[in-house]
């Protein structure tokens, strides 16, 4: 319970910036991006996402959608999702962050999901963790979702 009462009162004070070293991570499309700490590795060479040690370990997935508007989860999805009332941390018109598997042992991982708006549409990311890796670290990935800059973009 302590690590999640950190999660949500940490989440309006963080900057979206990156910390000094991080990588990033964009999706396939080059739409969208993340960022994930130094000894992570990118997954393939397409793209989209990044693991620490192995994808059992921990993994970040960025995706796009596009055309797909974004806009906060009703509280009839939430009910349909079961996502209890202290593991939402966001639902806003800027973000919506949840915790949508808690793990029940050691080797049972947990795993977050966000979204964001972006230009036509909307960018998601999962983070899935053994219980051994810092949620503050998902909290810094979670926090760095965006669009990636217009200029990094495929053309």
């Amino acid at each position: 319970m302590v690590p999640t009462l950190v999660l949500l009162g940490c989440l309006s004070s963080l900057a979206q910036t990156a910390p000094p070293g991080w990588k990033t991570i964009r999706d396939a499309k080059g739409a969208c991006q993340i960022v994930v700490p130094p000894e992570w590795a990118p997954l393939s060479e397409t793209g989209g996402a990044a693991v620490y040690h192995d994808a059992s370990t921990a993994i970040a997935v960025v995706t796009s959608q596009p055309g797909q508007a974004f806009k906060p989860l009703p509280d009839s999805m939430l009910k349909i999702m079961n996502i209890p009332k202290e593991k939402l941390f966001e639902n806003s018109a800027k973000r919506i962050f949840y915790q949508d598997k808690s793990s029940r042992n050691q080797d049972d991982p947990n795993s977050f999901s966000s979204s964001v708006p972006a230009k036509g549409g909307t960018c998601s990311c999962r983070v899935v963790i053994l219980p051994s890796i810092a949620e503050e670290i998902v909290r810094k990935i979670v926090l760095s979702l965006s669009a990636a800059p217009e200029e990094s973009q495929p053309i």
